[in-house]
């Protein structure tokens, strides 16, 4: 049977600045770690090296819609002993739903409402020794995101 991991994490930053922290390399790579945008027949392959013991991630980006959706899709295997072998096959879908800035009397700031990102990884083997660990890990990841894209030093290339 299949799972889905899912978080959801409100960041106070517009839409487009979120989007652009997720669905570029250089984005991700300032809050998760740093990709190589590979270009294939099967599309773009985002890859990425957290350490010999778990081999090369490599993320084939399914669809980008701008300012709403990024998804990707684990095209790459690991060693039994990683927490990424249970992600082979697995989606991973961040939906992005646009705050708005509430009014405020004339000549007074704009206050922004948090952008919304609910991320969810489907397909998941619920039977993984791993579940909740990368349950875990991707709550401190996306955290890592909204640190980022608040400070101001998420990616903006295109």
């Amino acid at each position: 049977m299949s799972t889905t991991i899912h978080q959801r994490i409100s960041i106070h930053a517009p839409a487009a600045t979120v989007y652009a922290a997720i669905a570029t390399a250089s984005g991700i790579g300032t809050w998760w770690g740093a990709q190589t945008p590979v270009h294939t027949d099967r599309g773009l392959v985002l890859e990425h090296h957290p350490g010999p013991e778990h081999g090369v991630v490599r993320l084939r980006v399914v669809e980008l819609v701008p300012n709403r959706r990024v998804e990707w899709e684990c095209i790459s295997a690991h060693p039994p002993s990683s927490p990424a072998s249970a992600w082979t096959g697995t989606h991973f879908i961040f939906e992005i739903e646009a705050g708005d800035e509430t009014g405020a009397p004339s000549g007074a700031t704009r206050q922004s409402v948090a952008t919304t990102v609910d991320f969810r990884q489907t397909g998941y083997d619920e039977g993984s020794r791993f579940f909740q660990s990368n349950s875990a890990a991707w709550e401190q990841v996306l955290d890592n995101l909204k640190r980022v894209v608040e400070s101001g030093s998420g990616g903006s290339d295109r």
